[in-house]
């Protein structure tokens, strides 16, 4: 039976690489973020405030877009991403830093939740849980010259955002993985640990969660 995972989380926390993996080990099929240039960016980077509604409303338009392509794909799939934090993360943060005012706010809003509706909810969403030191040292480890300029606050922020999210989050399952503690690129044994947890929630199991000790001996059966 098709199955649609999501992977949600931080900046730097290790989405791709885990799409990568678990589509390697599932056999399914991995859908990356869309590598499309934003027209708005130059501009929004030279004031923010004028041209952060024209971004976001662009970003959306693509993330939609996607979703529902992977809604129609015949297999399954794991995505990079999900068009949720888009909205509930990027766009609200912009909102409370003074960057999107209330009405243009509110009409992104709008037209997020309207369009939102009409789409298959993915099957789970596994949102990978991490700290900001954690996260500040694998940005700095992959080295992209565009995100030398992230601050632990501004880490700190999105992920206040992020938990609040997902505490409220009910289109679908969530799979919270505290990545941490789980290093599934060094660790065979933490990425075999991961995908019987996905599977485990993919066939109904309310209650999954990774105990310490299991994640210990994940570790060790490398």
């Amino acid at each position: 039976m098709k199955k649609y995972v999501a992977v949600a989380g931080n900046i730097g926390v290790g989405k791709s690489t885990l799409v990568e993996m678990l589509c390697v080990r599932l056999g399914w099929e991995p859908f990356y973020e869309p590598v499309t240039e934003n027209p708005y960016l130059k501009d929004f980077y030279q004031d923010m405030n004028a041209w952060a509604f024209h971004s976001q409303i662009f970003f959306l338009t693509h993330r939609l877009r996607s979703h529902h392509k992977l809604g129609q794909h015949p297999g399954s799939v794991v995505q990079d991403r999900s068009v949720y934090e888009d909205a509930e993360i990027f766009a609200y943060n912009l909102f409370l830093q003074g960057y999107i005012n209330q009405r243009d706010y509110q009409t992104y809003r709008d037209l997020y939740e309207t369009t939102s509706r009409l789409l298959p909810p993915p099957d789970l969403v596994v949102y990978l849980r991490a700290s900001v030191p954690t996260l500040m040292n694998r940005i700095a480890r992959r080295g992209r010259d565009y995100e030398r300029t992230i601050t632990p606050e501004y880490l700190q922020g999105l992920n206040r955002l992020y938990e609040e999210w997902i505490e409220n989050f009910t289109l679908c399952p969530v799979l919270a993985v505290p990545a941490d503690d789980l290093d599934y690129v060094s660790h065979s044994g933490h990425l075999r640990l991961i995908v019987e947890k996905v599977q485990e929630k993919l066939t109904g199991k309310e209650e999954v969660v990774f105990e310490p000790e299991e994640v210990a001996r994940a570790a060790a059966d490398d």
